[in-house]
């Protein structure tokens, strides 16, 4: 397995960088090469431990880069040890660099992270909710806690949703506390009158994600009939929060305009809340199909939706490759590729990939030109054979 795009195209201005020894000097190096064999123990070692040395004592922006790079390497080696140790080790330098500085882009770098490596390195459900209740607290943070308190930026708080949602996709369970969906869900809500269209799409979509994953309907009917009465309040308040919702909701899916000016946010932003309202309303979950490669990847929950869009943003354009090659995501989305991709497959693969393999320099080129040569020398000989039994019989 090879990480491919190891940073995004976005992220690969590495001019931070304070000299030969800068912490980002190991992942440019990846960057340029754009190809990791993640099974090599000792690259596995290297990088992660280059990675996290950055996290600790790097610049925002190589926190940033060391972060993707961090997620990359846990989504390549797939769940097992190695996921595991990466989580493990990670997660104590996340944490401190959370409570230090504010820069949006390495929050939001740090929780994307964090929720890649939890999703796939985490065994417990203990463990998940953890990395939520961190993720929580860097917009929440409470009295005594040791995140910093600062106002996040909006770009955080779409991170921190999106990040804590894509968590809950991966355990059951959770919804079944209604103090949970309630601090949940009255927060998301205050989220859905925000001005920034990109948290209100990510709170909408989170809003549906707990509706689904609670059946909050049925957990609602089993709290009436509980003899607990603070479990039944507390339901029925949620009930209450369903009903502003659904009235928030239907708003935005008709938006006009005001809250933002993009016409492609807007679109986006009606076209999510149409959806988010057909399940609030009707119970019709959302449906997608992408096409990768020739074969067709459909979800059909929110779940599943929720996962497809924070690995595609996470991963930019290596999704593509990732989910041709990538087994563990094969086995999340129950995707089977039509073919593999073998060296002499150019048709479908990206402009640097060409490059890369037509170099006269790479591995495949030079295995090629051997080959090649080796046919020649085959069919030179052959060809003196045939030349000489020729001769010998007009002898």
């Amino acid at each position: 397995m090879m990480i491919y795009a190891l940073i995004r195209p976005d992220q690969m201005n590495s001019s931070n960088a304070s000299g030969p020894d800068s912490g980002l000097t190991f992942i440019d190096v990846c960057v340029i090469g754009k190809r990791f064999h993640a099974t090599s123990l000792v690259m596995f070692v290297t990088l992660l431990h280059q990675c996290l040395n950055s996290i600790k004592r790097g610049s925002a922006k190589e926190i940033s880069l060391a972060s993707h790079a961090i997620g990359l390497l846990a989504l390549t080696t797939g769940p097992g040890g190695k996921a595991q140790e990466i989580l493990e080790e990670s997660m104590p330098p996340i944490l401190q660099a959370l409570k230090s500085g504010s820069e949006a882009s390495k929050i939001s770098s740090l929780l994307e992270c964090l929720a890649i490596i939890t999703f796939v390195g985490g065994n417990e459900a203990e463990e998940t909710e953890k990395s939520m209740q961190t993720m929580w607290q860097v917009v929440h943070p409470k009295l005594g806690s040791n995140v910093v308190a600062s106002k996040p930026s909006p770009g955080v708080i779409t991170a921190m949703v999106s990040s804590w949602s894509f968590l809950l996709t991966s355990i059951d369970g959770w919804a079944n506390n209604p103090k949970n969906c309630q601090e949940s869900i009255t927060y998301f809500s205050t989220l859905l009158d925000k001005d920034d269209r990109s948290i209100r799409i990510a709170a909408g979509e989170a809003l549906a994600l707990i509706f689904e994953v609670g059946k909050l309907e049925k957990l609602s009917g089993e709290a009436k009939e509980s003899s607990d009465s603070s479990i039944s309040r507390e339901f029925t308040h949620i009930q209450g929060l369903r009903a502003k919702i659904l009235n928030q909701v239907r708003v935005l899916s008709s938006e006009a305009g005001g809250k933002g000016s993009a016409k492609k946010d807007l679109n986006s932003q009606r076209s999510s809340f149409r959806d988010i309202l057909d399940f609030l309303e009707d119970g019709y979950p959302p449906e997608t199909s992408i096409k990768i490669g020739g074969e067709s990847l459909n979800v059909t929950s929110w779940s599943q939706l929720i996962q497809l869009n924070f690995l595609r943003h996470f991963l930019g354009g290596g999704f593509v490759k990732h989910m041709q090659e990538n087994e563990f995501l094969h086995d999340l989305f129950g995707f089977t590729p039509k073919r593999k991709q073998l060296p002499g497959d150019e048709s479908r693969m990206s402009t640097s990939d060409k490059k890369w393999f037509k170099s006269p320099n790479s591995v495949v080129n030079k295995a090629r030109t051997q080959i090649r040569n080796k046919q020649r020398m085959m069919a030179q000989g052959k060809n003196a054979g045939h030349f000489a039994v020729g001769l010998g019989d007009e002898m």
